[in-house]
């Protein structure tokens, strides 16, 4: 490091602000394990820092035009560089901003959430550890060193879902989670390798600079395109990669928060928004993210409508908001598609949060007996639960409603009607399984004792537990607040993101006007729909999906996706390559060294019959020998 790179206050802060976390994970791990408050302390520090570094940063460079960049040489091979730095533009600063953010919020969560636990020193410090991989992908300057850090990504949330590691399910949820997403990673390596092939670089800047389609032709482009999404269907749980993050559950619910909303799962989405002048060179490869995300969001919304689990609920909405992310990115528009994402960071983060309140208090996932303890007794996080669902629903004037708009906006300007009928019909499916599970919870059926819920709703654990409420309260309430006020920032977002002047929108169209009341429309008939099913005082609780058995079964079997690859693994993986595998290793590779240790037995026994101490038959092969010399000799004479 550079004496100038030490006197540049950008360059410290943002080196600062990745590197603290990192530093708080490994005092944690050597020397304060055994003092659990110091350890929080040590990482809520950390990471207050590094909030106050992201504020700095954001403030400072609220007009910046031109991308700043600190970047040295790692590799060099001949005509290939791999550079590693720094990188700070509008994206990456409004992402490391929505990071740490999140990571404050959810630490200090979790200061009630994770109270007494035997293992708060070691979750503390994988909260560390994955706040600096997150924080240290945003910052990065050229896609190995992006891939490194999003490798430790996943190791972290590894870390953190299998947490409870004692539990037999949370283990095996993490294993699932980890292998899931390395078949993704697999092919975004590749796809890196193909790039660096034919364009020798891979700065993130020239990769989405006009150089690209210089060095590289259309073919190869959406060849690395292809390859580079499947990282973003692993990470981001897309079709077909999806069933690893309902699992994902078993973690802490602060995991659950922390990784749905600005973390690791939309770091898929923030790769495809990273590379979005990449992408969009390929027209054949948008259309393919288009297609995946489109699926991913309906077949997510459609499983949600039918789980009793209040987080796998919400679990089952992130795939589904994160495909219409990817849904408003493929059609073309990039501050469609980033304006969700911070959207989704606020609510979905708060419906966890609040989700989490009513686990801690009742010790059940299940929405039902949630309801029947007397859950609607807990008004902090039953309002704000609300508040973020309607945010979900895309129900004004919360921030969902915004940025959902402008994605169906954009999907409304394609020629084919087909993906703005499909965007529709989630907006009315998230409604519906959104207010669900709220109507559940507000009008349980079969209550008993209720007035003893009310009574033991948050004293039943005393002072102690009353005091864990109110820390777990105070981050519910901003999130709430961001909530409220973040879609109408909309404008200023467009003008950070794209430099462009207020008013001059990315996107233009007929469509907007009929559009605004078609996606409230659908979204009031989801909410209604839901109270009719379950909200009204004789409804039956039973939704139009669980009446029909066959729906009912495809649905909670996740589209039987679990079940295909069960059958993959024990007919084509199992029984096939590995049986052959086997019959490979036996017959050929251990036959074969077996037929040639026996034949050197075989032979060393021939030979050492000839030096056995039988003096008439050493003396007869003499004679044999000798004979057939002499009769040699004599012919030839």
């Amino acid at each position: 490091m550079t004496l100038a790179l030490m006197k540049d206050w950008t360059f410290v802060t943002a080196a600062v602000t990745s590197l603290l976390p990192f530093v708080a994970f490994v005092l944690i791990m050597v020397f304060t394990r055994s003092r659990a408050k110091l350890s929080a302390g040590l990482s809520i520090g950390a990471v207050t820092v590094s909030l106050a570094g992201a504020a700095f940063l954001l403030v400072r460079y609220r007009d910046l035009k031109t991308p700043i960049q600190y970047a040295g040489q790692w590799l060099v091979s001949g005509a290939i560089t791999v550079p590693v730095g720094i990188l700070l533009d509008p994206l990456s600063l409004l992402m490391l901003t929505l990071v740490v953010t999140i990571c404050f919020l959810v630490q200090v969560y979790s200061l009630g959430y994770m109270a007494g636990d035997t293992g708060f020193s070691r979750y503390y410090a994988f909260m560390s550890l994955f706040a600096w991989a997150m924080i240290s992908l945003v910052l990065s300057s050229s896609m190995l060193q992006l891939y490194v850090f999003w490798e430790l990504v996943g190791l972290s949330s590894y870390l953190l879902i299998g947490f409870w590691y004692e539990k037999f399910s949370a283990s095996e949820a993490g294993k699932k989670a980890f292998v899931m997403t390395r078949f993704g990673d697999v092919a975004f390596m590749l796809g890196l390798l193909l790039v660096l092939m034919n364009l020798g670089d891979l700065d993130i800047l020239k990769m989405n600079s006009p150089v690209v389609t210089a060095n590289m032709t259309p073919g190869l482009i959406t060849l690395s395109a292809l390859l580079i999404f499947g990282g973003i269907v692993g990470k981001s749980a897309q079709f077909p990669l999806l069933t690893w993050l309902p699992d994902a559950m078993e973690g802490p619910t602060p995991v659950s928060a922390l990784l749905h909303s600005a973390t690791m799962v939309a770091a898929g989405v923030f790769l495809f928004a990273r590379l979005f002048p990449f992408f969009s060179q390929s027209p054949t490869a948008m259309t393919v993210c288009l297609v995946i995300g489109t699926i991913s969001m309906l077949l997510a919304s459609t499983m949600a409508m039918v789980s009793r689990d209040v987080k796998q609920v919400w679990a089952y909405s992130t795939v589904s908001q994160l495909g219409f992310m990817i849904m408003g990115l493929a059609a073309g528009s990039y501050v469609a598609g980033v304006f969700h994402l911070t959207t989704h960071a606020g609510f979905k983060a708060l419906l966890f949060l609040c989700s989490g309140v009513f686990i801690h208090t009742y010790e059940s996932n299940d929405m039902f007996e949630i309801g029947r303890q007397g859950g609607r007794r807990l008004k902090t996080p039953m309002i704000c639960m609300v508040i973020a669902a309607a945010a979900l629903s895309g129900l004004p004037p919360f921030s969902g409603f915004f940025s959902k708009e402008m994605i169906l906006v954009q999907l409304a300007s394609l020629n084919n009607p087909l993906w703005l009928a499909a965007g529709l019909a989630g907006v009315f499916l998230t409604a519906y399984y959104a207010f669900r599970l709220i109507f559940i919870i507000l009008f349980p059926k079969n209550t008993q004792n209720e007035k003893a819920a009310d009574n033991t709703a948050v004293t039943h654990g005393g002072e102690k537990e009353h005091d864990h409420y109110r820390v777990m309260a105070w981050p519910l309430i901003l999130l709430a607040a961001i909530t409220l006020v973040l879609g109408f920032c909309q404008n200023m977002l467009d003008v950070f993101l794209t430099g462009r002047p207020a008013g001059m929108e990315e996107i233009t169209g007929n469509h907007h006007a009929w559009l605004l009341y078609a996606a409230l429309g659908l979204a009031v008939i989801g909410l209604v729909l839901a109270w009719l099913e379950f909200g009204r005082r004789k409804a039956g609780q039973i939704g139009f999906a669980e009446r029909i058995p066959a729906v009912k079964a495809l649905f909670l079997e996740r589209w039987y996706l679990d079940r295909m690859y069960r059958w993959l693994l024990d007919v084509v993986i199992y029984r096939g390559i590995s049986n052959a595998c086997t019959k490979n290793d036996n017959q050929v590779i251990d036959g074969s060294i077996d037929v040639m240790s026996k034949s050197t037995v075989r032979s060393g026994r021939m030979i050492s019959d000839l030096h056995l101490s039988m003096i008439q038959y050493k003396l007869m092969a003499i004679f044999v020998v000798i004979l057939f010399l002499a009769l040699y000799f004599f012919a030839a004479v």
